[in-house]
């Protein structure tokens, strides 16, 4: 790790406090007022809490620069312990707990892929991809005539996601979600 000056902390960056804490640099504003010592504020997430929070700090202070690494991996089961992921590259395998995994969950079948953060090779976060496709394991019947502009219907699918989907969408077939809002996008062909 390397030991910044907080004047060079920008957007995004990952840094590590005196607590050893590591936040992620959501905003700055830097204030000069006339002749007055610069002020700098950083809006800080921690990454391990979520907890996201303003910080004035000194800007010729020093403070040391996180470096992470994204990994591709690929879920592959669930066992007592948690969600094991192998990385795509070393085919090594970790284990993910409950509570870093959460909801995010319901979005993944075996063999999809997501980003992993690595921190000295130890675990921060999981991304998912932007869409994945499920298939729909019950849903109220189809109606005859209707349309995609006719009211959405509830919809469960394979991953135990529930999510609104259009009228005509029958049990057995393959939808695409987008991840991030949980909505119904398309019905795969």
């Amino acid at each position: 790790m390397a030991s910044i000056l907080y004047s060079e902390v920008r957007k995004g960056m990952v840094i590590r406090r005196e607590d050893g804490q590591l936040y992620y640099c959501v905003d700055r504003e830097l204030r000069t007022p006339g002749n007055l010592p610069s002020k700098l504020t950083l809006k800080l997430k921690n990454l391990k809490t979520g907890f996201v929070n303003e910080q004035r700090v000194h800007p010729e202070d020093k403070v040391e620069q996180a470096y992470l690494e994204k990994v591709t991996m690929q879920y592959l089961y669930k066992d007592s312990d948690g969600y094991v992921f192998m990385d795509n590259e070393s085919y090594e395998q970790i284990t993910l707990g409950e509570d870093m995994v959460g909801d995010d969950i319901l979005y993944l079948k075996e063999n999809n892929n997501v980003q992993v953060t690595l921190y000295e090779g130890k675990p921060l976060s999981i991304e998912l991809p932007a869409t994945v496709e499920l298939k729909v394991i019950d849903t109220e019947p189809s109606l005859k005539g209707a349309t995609a502009a006719a009211q959405y219907k509830p919809a469960t699918l394979e991953t135990g996601l529930k999510i609104q989907v259009p009228p005509f969408i029958e049990i057995g077939e393959t939808v695409v979600v987008d991840t991030r809002e949980g909505k119904y996008l398309s019905r795969v062909k």
